[in-house]
């Protein structure tokens, strides 16, 4: 008999926030995969998500840092998230 995950989390949350992660595309993260690649393995890549936040053993990755220049002059530096991050 499978233990029960600590963390209630649905599986079709995971799902659903991957949608909205699509609908807004947005760039690669630090680790280099883009949401085609996440796609590639739909079936099994929002599933690992979804089991590591539900047994509480997700942990973010490292956010890739790019400058936006400022109008002002200068720039900003934006975090951007993995894929795999935003959908959690």
């Amino acid at each position: 008999m499978d233990k029960p995950k600590p963390y209630g989390i649905p599986q079709w949350l995971v799902y659903q926030a991957y949608e909205r992660v699509k609908a807004n595309r947005g760039a690669v993260g630090v680790d280099g995969e883009s949401l085609r690649m996440f796609e590639k393995d739909l079936k099994n890549n929002p599933y690992k998500v979804w089991n590591r936040m539900s047994s509480g053993s997700y942990f973010p990755p490292p956010v890739q840092a790019v400058e936006i220049p400022k109008k002002s002059g200068g720039v900003r530096i934006l975090g951007v998230p993995t894929v795999a991050d935003r959908i959690a």
